[in-house]
This record gives structure tokens, sequence and C-alpha cells, in this order.
């Protein structure tokens, strides 16, 4: 089978694999779909944590299920998406409910191959059924299950303020899932096209650019309270350290972005305030749910956000294309 390896940064080739075999507990899903992620843009960059050359990358997946064991529920041929945060089942935070947070994970496409090929074998207990979506749709989940966790974590209630920074693809479900759990929410970014594609096309009533007078703009939003639920979905140390100076008394921040350095805050003005900081790690099979619930009721429209297509045996040479903004990629997708 054609598969599409990150030998090093900056490179990609195409190699033959055989084509996996079924092992006990396992399936095979025929590729259809490969949704472009930050982590991929990362990795391809090597400025990706937790990671090593060659790869093969690629964990926004979905396909028909072509062959599988101790799969029950399941129906050869139906179209699949999967859970790609393979956990070991026995750790502490595996034992209390956390298998996203696995001690010992392997993340599809980070830690070990993903699925830039066009068949890939996964633990059949992490397959999730289609229910009826499109492959485009359920490329999708992962990355709005990634959003809707860190609502969850937020635990976000209806009202309140929610400042997003970050309107790329997670920042944009974040908002999502903020939206339907009844937030006002705000998003603030550095690329005016990216907050009107939030206004034009996900509804979202408040925009602010982070170069100009931010913590102005987001205390007049919210009548001097300032949000009390801040969420950072860029993934830079700049944004990150900025974040805290726009939380309300009381308010929680949560980091779905992941950077390198080091985090830097006023102790006192983070200790007068009382507020939480928690990070929030991939998705639960929860999330997935609810991600694939939403889509099925219309509270998401996950075509949104796909604004470039390539097929695979292009995939290699239109990659690199969507590292430049000027591109205006919100999400891209590969066709096999």
């Amino acid at each position: 089978m054609n598969s599409l390896v990150c030998v090093e940064p900056g490179k990609f080739e195409y190699k033959e694999f055989d084509k996996p075999a079924l092992t006990p507990g396992n399936a095979i899903i025929k590729i259809k779909r490969i949704g472009i992620c930050g982590t991929d843009l990362h990795a391809f960059r090597g400025t990706q944590p937790f990671f090593s050359y060659p790869r093969i990358l690629g964990h926004e997946l979905s396909g028909d299920l072509v062959e599988a064991d101790d799969a029950p529920g399941f129906t050869i041929g139906e179209a699949v998406t999967f859970i790609p945060y393979i956990n070991c089942g026995h750790c502490i935070a595996c034992r209390n409910g956390k298998p996203n947070c696995c001690a010992n994970i392997q993340v599809c496409g980070v830690h070990t191959d993903g699925g830039m090929a066009e068949y890939y074998s996964i633990p059949s207990r992490l397959l999730v059924h289609g229910n009826g979506l499109s492959y485009d749709e359920l490329a999708l989940v992962e990355p709005l299950a990634i959003g809707a966790h860190g609502i969850r974590r937020a635990d976000v209630t209806p009202n309140e303020f929610v400042l997003v920074i970050g309107a790329g693809p997670i920042g944009l479900g974040t908002m999502e899932f903020a939206r339907i759990a009844g937030a006002q929410v705000i998003a603030m970014d550095i690329n005016d096209n990216r907050l009107a594609f939030c206004k034009n096309n996900l509804d979202i009533k408040y925009t602010v650019n982070a170069l100009g007078d931010a913590k102005e703009q987001i205390s007049q939003i919210t009548n001097g309270d300032m949000p009390t639920v801040v969420i950072d979905a860029t993934g830079s140390q700049k944004a990150i350290n900025s974040a805290f100076q726009y939380m309300a008394h009381g308010a929680r921040m949560v980091l779905i972005g992941l950077q390198k350095g080091e985090i830097s805050f006023s102790h006192p003005e983070f200790h007068k305030r009382e507020a939480t900081l928690m990070s929030s790690r991939n998705a639960t099979r929860a999330d997935f749910e609810h991600v694939i619930d939403s889509m099925r009721k219309g509270l998401v429209n996950p075509t949104n956000y796909i604004t470039h297509r390539t097929d695979f045996n292009s995939l290699s040479v239109d990659f690199e294309s969507w590292l430049n903004p000027e591109s205006g990629v919100i999400k891209a997708m590969a066709s096999l």
C-alpha cells in the first residue's frame, strides 16, 4: 500500500508498505479522508513536542471498516472514524476514567505512525460508528472533539463570557461548543480574515484583534467584568502568557494549545483572582459522541471548516503551501 512518510522536518516521501494484517483485538480501515491539522503542520516544521522521525502523520481520519476482530456492533463495510489516542488501560489516568491523558499514551501520527496511508490498523475498542455522517464529517469529529473536551473541562455555563484565543481549526471548534453550551463567545486572533470567518460562518458576535487594545475591548464587551473562562487554542507562548490579564476574578483558564516553553504570570494577580489554570489534552469517547450528536442535530456544520482540498497523490506537494498564512487555509482535506 502507498503511504506518505515525513522522513525529516520539511521532507515527505511516498513509500510502499505491506497492507496491515488483521491481528487479535484490532480493526483495519480503508482510509477515505485525511484531515490536516496543526499537529501535522508543526511536525512537518520540526516544532512539534513529543515527536521523532521518520513518521507517518495523520490522525483526523475516516474510512470504511474492511476487517475487524472483537468489534461487537460494527459491520464490515460501514463508514467509521476512531479515537486516535491509544491508551494503556492500566495507569492511574486510565483507572480514573481519563484515557485521553494516559501516562503511556500513543497518539496516532505523533508517538506512533498515523493514517496518511491507504489502510490503517487500530484497536477495535477505539472504533466510532459513522451514524450516517459523510467521510468529510467523520474526519472532522476528532478536531471538533478537542474543542468540545476543552469546554467540558472549563465547565462552561449559559450566558457567561468565554474568550477563545486563536481562530484556527481547534479554536473555531472550541467556539462552536462554547456557543452550544450557551456561552457568550469572544473570538480573539491577530488575523482579521479569520475573525471575519468567526462572524460570518460561526455567528460569533464578539471579535477582538489581539494587536489592538485587546484588554480594553474585552472589558467593554464584558461590562468591565472580563471573561470568566479564557481558553488558549494558539500554542503560542506569547499568547498564553498574555492571556492571564484577560481573566475575571474567579475565572478559569484552559490551555488547549501546546508549546515547548515556560508559562510566566504574576502570582499576586493570579492569586487574588482565586483563578484556576488547567490543561485540556485530547478528548474522550463522550466528547466524540457529543460532536457526532451535535452534527446530526445541525448544531455544527463541519463543512464550514474545509477551505482546501487535495487528493492523496498530490498531498506532499500541496501540504507545504498550507504552512503559509496567506493561503487562507482553515482546514485542508485529502481524499483517497
